[in-house]
């Protein structure tokens, strides 16, 4: 008797999904680059304690006696001096003066600088009258010609506004010039296929691509000018912040000097910001990457 044994049967390989089965969707996680990640601690807060630590470290030599007062005076000297030289009124009448001959030169400065690079930057004619004489003489150190400035003009304001004037001038028409000349040429094709005219490449095309290195060159002129004011209120200036520290330097105190540097510090730093403020508002149509 034999007895046969069936092999099971094999499960159907088709297996039916309905539509009724839920399908589960990935959810999105946003992903964050690290570089964009910001740290805790407030910007200002990075930004003020270099100046914080130094200022730490200043008035800690000067306590344990490692800076004499007869070298540099401690903060908390410099700023009981700074105090009095506010309240008799003599900090603030030299500042007005020194302000007064920084604005008057800036603006002589920019005239000069910004016309000679618009005429050697938007024709050739121009660039070979003018860009090899401004090439020389700005090799030549504006300090050296206060001398010459003083038999020119005399002794009162004109030297000290020329020699401002100076320091400022080159700074503008090297960065000027370079943005102009650094204009896309394709940038300019495409204008004259639009029909624009040749004022209207300058204003609509050059100009607007040249911004950029003009703002650069004013914020590098302004730190020139506060530097060229000091050597210029050394010719014989009856008043200003450098007159005050020449004062000072006759008498050997080493505090007066002090303010007035932290003085002119903190105007060109004013002046910075103003400039920087002013180039935030005409170039909100150029993104630029700022730092991570």
């Amino acid at each position: 008797m034999s007895i046969s044994h069936a092999p099971p049967e094999a499960p159907s390989p088709d297996i039916s999904v309905t539509s009724d089965t839920p399908t589960r969707t990935p959810e999105l996680v946003p992903l964050v680059p690290s570089s964009t990640r910001r740290t805790r601690v407030p910007r200002w807060l990075r930004r003020t304690s270099g100046p914080l630590l130094l200022l730490f470290a200043w008035q800690l030599l000067s306590s344990t006696g490692a800076l004499t007062p007869e070298v540099l005076a401690s903060p908390g000297t410099i700023a009981r001096v700074g105090r009095d030289l506010v309240a008799d009124g003599s900090l603030t009448s030299a500042m007005g003066v020194s302000l007064q001959r920084v604005a008057v030169g800036l603006l002589f400065g920019v005239v000069v600088g910004v016309g000679l690079a618009l005429a050697s930057g938007l024709f050739r004619v121009g660039e070979d009258l003018v860009d090899a004489s401004v090439q020389m003489l700005r090799t030549v150190p504006f300090v050296g010609l206060i001398p010459l400035f003083i038999i020119w003009f005399g002794i009162g304001e004109a030297p000290k506004v020329a020699v401002i004037t100076l320091g400022v001038s080159f700074p503008l028409y090297l960065n000027v010039y370079a943005g102009i000349r650094g204009v896309d040429s394709q940038l300019v094709e495409a204008g004259e296929s639009l029909g624009l005219s040749r004022w209207g490449l300058v204003r609509h095309v050059v100009l607007p691509g040249a911004l950029p290195g003009a703002m650069t060159g004013l914020r590098y002129s302004l730190g020139i000018a506060w530097l060229a004011l000091v050597f210029a209120e050394q010719i014989n200036a009856d008043a200003g912040i450098g007159f005050l520290m020449v004062q000072a330097r006759d008498f050997l105190r080493t505090d007066v000097i002090v303010v007035c540097l932290i003085v002119y510090a903190f105007l060109g730093l004013l002046a910075d910001f103003v400039v920087r403020s002013l180039e935030r508002l005409l170039l909100q149509w150029r993104p630029t990457f700022t730092g991570r």
